[in-house]
């Protein structure tokens, strides 16, 4: 169905920011302005996922051009689930930002460069060809480049750089890959590569082609062995930044390869072996950062390399079931995420530190805030019934089922280490009184002197995510039933290629 709409996501990025613009040293404004933008695209993003859900695929031919010789936009309900995700993330975010972010780095264009940044997510979701998805995560990098070096502190300019290097290396694979693959097939719209790369006879050069793809998007969502930059990064820039680094850049990473090889790279068992074989390597080296971090933040970042893994895996399995169940936590990634690299912007701003060490007290002082938080980190570890608990179960049934008991064992792991570092983690921070300092050593609060409005700034994100979090574990089958049906579209492409190309042309 042709619905020129599904840009609008899109669209109400890329105003806001420009508005922004024309309020650049009014800082309150830029606040109440981004956080209006982003419920604005929440709402697009919901009326844009229920009208997939209820009504199928939709698309869009720029400019009228028919496909695949245009640049077509597609939502179905993975990228128009994505989008909704994305959208209820930059809400909590740009809420939090408005207290979370120094008024020094608002005026250095925080808001417009945020704005920039989810337009290019929203982007890279709902493209439906190939060279246009570069273009996005070529919007992503240098908007989330410029993100990170706002302030200009050492350790910022040092992630960045990492960051950067890592991201320009990514490109290179992702554009020689795009490169091959026109060369070979002679298109770049997504349906129109899967019906001709299924059709090529030489699978030896699709492998080749594949992997460099596998290894564009393997450093963008920080895949065994190039995950390196990650924790080296996201620990350096403001705590809301991070938390659109972990919630979503990462995921936008997973997004192309769930895309790309379930569409157009159907995995072999070379590919399925590959993939297998990475998502062991990558929950464990993230699992061995997390458990020997002492830093929240660090920590977070190696959790996240660990749980990407998960997801990977998933895919490697490559059946209905491992989909669902990678998929399931994708979303549920997403979410827990966000919220824990905001909840340890929060906790700096309580204490004035991150180090574990020498925090303590949090739930003697803040006990409703403290629950909430559990709940988070609850989820984050798979307590049932929370969000984190139902994806390992559709993983484990996969891994039985296709004897993948090095990647079960590896999940096992993974899940055991995240267990041991939360409870550390919980001990440390909220459950032992606070610890005494050196003489001459005192821990800052910026967090008692606000006001109870600004204060509700910085906590209304982290319960709303909570709360969608908390929906995801108590409301699984309809959080499942939204996997299944992804999971079936992508064994089967034939209503994606028939949405795109048109119903007189099948696989």
């Amino acid at each position: 169905m042709i619905d020129n709409t599904l840009i609008f996501p899109v669209i109400v990025h890329l105003f806001t920011a420009i508005v922004l613009l024309f309020f650049w040293r009014k800082t309150v404004a830029q606040r109440i302005i981004s956080i209006a933008g982003s419920l604005i695209a929440m709402l697009l993003a919901v009326r844009l996922f229920t009208m997939v859900w209820n009504d199928g695929i939709r698309t869009m031919q720029a400019a009228g051009w028919d496909a695949p010789f245009g640049i077509t936009f597609v939502a179905d309900v993975f990228s128009s689930m994505m989008v909704l995700l994305t959208a209820f993330s930059g809400v909590a975010v740009s809420t939090y930002s408005a207290t979370g972010v120094a008024r020094g780095r608002m005026l250095y264009g925080y808001f417009p460069i945020f704005h920039l940044l989810l337009m290019g997510l929203n982007g890279a979701f709902l493209t439906g060809d190939i060279f246009n998805l570069y273009v996005w995560f070529e919007v992503i990098i240098i908007a989330s480049f410029v993100f990170m070096t706002l302030g200009g502190r050492k350790a910022q300019i040092e992630g960045a750089v990492k960051y950067m290097a890592m991201n320009i290396l990514a490109s290179t694979f992702f554009l020689t890959g795009i490169a091959i693959l026109y060369g070979i097939t002679g298109t770049l719209n997504m349906a129109d590569l899967s019906l001709k790369i299924g059709a090529l006879e030489n699978r030896k050069l699709v492998d080749i082609t594949a992997i460099f793809f596998i290894i564009g998007f393997g450093i963008k969502s920080a895949v065994f062995p190039l995950y390196f930059w990650l924790p080296s990064s996201y620990h350096t820039p403001p705590s809301a930044v991070a938390a659109v680094f972990g919630g979503l850049l990462t995921k936008v990473g997973i997004y192309a390869l769930f895309r790309m090889f379930t569409l157009i790279f159907i995995p072999d068992d070379f590919l399925t072996t590959l993939l297998v074989v990475l998502a062991i390597f990558t929950i464990i080296t993230g699992t061995f950062g997390a458990v020997i971090k002492n830093n929240i933040r660090r920590v977070f970042s190696y959790l996240i390399v660990c749980h990407i893994g998960f997801m990977v895996g998933g895919l490697g399995m490559y059946s209905e079931i491992a989909l669902t169940g990678a998929l399931l936590y994708l979303f549920h990634d997403i979410m827990v995420k966000t919220n824990i690299f905001l909840i340890a912007g929060l906790i700096r701003k309580l204490r004035g530190t991150m180090n574990m060490d020498k925090l303590g007290g949090l739930y003697k002082e803040y006990p409703l805030l403290s629950l909430v938080i559990a709940l988070v980190l609850f989820s984050l570890v798979g307590v049932p019934p929370l969000s984190g608990f139902w994806p390992k179960i559709y993983l484990f049934e996969a891994g039985f089922i296709d004897a993948q008991y090095a990647l079960l064992a590896a999940i096992i792991v993974g899940s055991f280490a995240t267990l041991y570092v939360i409870a550390k983690l919980w001990a440390k921070v909220f459950w032992k009184d606070q610890p005494e300092l050196p003489d001459g050593e005192s821990l800052r609060d910026e967090f008692k002197p606000l006001n109870r409005f600004r204060k509700s700034l910085l906590v209304a994100p982290i319960v709303f995510l909570a709360a969608i979090t908390l929906y995801i574990g108590l409301a699984a089958e309809n959080i499942t039933a939204v996997a299944q049906h992804i999971a079936h579209e992508m064994k089967d492409v034939s209503p994606y290629i028939e949405a795109v190309l048109g119903p007189n042309v099948s696989p």
